[in-house]
Formats: C-alpha cells, structure tokens, sequence
C-alpha cells in the first residue's frame, strides 16, 4: 500500500512541477498539488486507521 501512495506522490510532484513550468499548464499545476495533498492526507488516515484496529 505504501508503494502504491509514495509512487502517487511522486508523480503529483512531477505533474506540479511540469505545470510551473510550463505557464499555459498551470492548471496541470493545480491538479497536481492538490492531489500531491489528497494522497498525503489519504495515507495519514490508513495509517492511524491501521493502528487503531491492530
């Protein structure tokens, strides 16, 4: 499972970074820090949710 969200992380930050780079994608940008935070969040939540039930 943590390869799956770190492989998401990694590919949100390039998606950001494509995005500032190259000013007419900047909404690729927005996309991208968003879901950089969704699956940030998202792993927080099945780690203590992970923890809570063991």
């Amino acid at each position: 499972m943590w390869t799956v969200l770190w492989i998401l992380i990694v590919a949100w930050v390039v998606l950001s970074i494509i995005g500032i780079a190259i000013e007419g994608l900047l909404w690729l940008a927005v996309i991208g820090i968003v879901l950089f935070i969704g699956t940030i969040v998202f792993g927080l939540i099945r780690r203590r949710a992970g923890r809570s039930s063991a």
